[in-house]
């Protein structure tokens, strides 16, 4: 298939501990990503938040990552193979005519249309949307990409259209730029020791 991409129940999936995906010590130094002030939000998002406000809102003082469970990570990688199989990877200007038009898709979609389904399809399932950040990052060809972020008491996983595989994030080919902000939908942060890309962003 072609990839395309230019840049009761929440006590069953946190409470107990399990394996993660990967072993992973949750005190291992680099497990979860260093994150730094608020940044530039990307267009395409700024415009998603603005035709939904209520996904967009405020998080609430951010809590500590929570320990996911062997139920819970069965959750998320039925989610992300279920999206990454049902959507056909198109862009933006095939899809809508226009570049950056971030959008829940139906049968076709980029990058960040599979972040966001994947993310809402999480959120119903019992996990917190502080734990469920939009992404970008820059692929080792030097384009950029948007991954979902899953925070986790034993780091920081990411789930990729471009993969099956749920991957502690020291582990994927990708320079990590920014991401939203745990604690509000709407707001985004940079991260510690990645580069700028050009990416579809609002002026900070």
């Amino acid at each position: 298939m072609r990839r395309v991409c230019v840049y009761g129940m929440i006590a069953a999936l946190l409470a107990v501990a399990s394996p993660a995906p990967m072993a992973v010590a949750a005190s291992q130094p680099g497990a979860s990503m260093r994150v730094g002030g608020l940044t530039s939000q990307p267009i395409g998002h700024y415009e998603f938040c603005k035709r939904n406000r209520r996904e967009c809102r405020t998080n609430g003082r951010s809590a500590a990552a929570p320990r996911i469970t062997a139920f819970g990570w069965s959750v998320v990688r039925e989610v992300n193979a279920a999206v990454n199989l049902s959507v056909m990877p198109m862009t933006d200007y095939e899809i809508h005519g226009r570049e950056e038009m971030w959008s829940y898709p139906e049968t076709v979609g980029d990058c960040e249309d599979y972040v966001l389904l994947k993310r809402a399809m999480l959120i119903e399932r019992g996990f917190s949307p502080s734990d469920l950040l939009i992404t970008v990052v820059r692929k080792p060809n030097g384009e950029g990409h948007a991954v979902l972020t899953l925070r986790t008491a034993d780091g920081d996983f990411v789930l990729d259209n471009l993969s099956d595989s749920i991957r502690i994030w020291t582990k994927t080919p990708y320079t990590y730029l920014k991401r939203q902000a745990s604690f509000h939908a709407g707001r985004w942060v940079d991260i510690q020791h990645g580069a700028d890309v050009s990416v579809g962003s609002i002026p900070d």
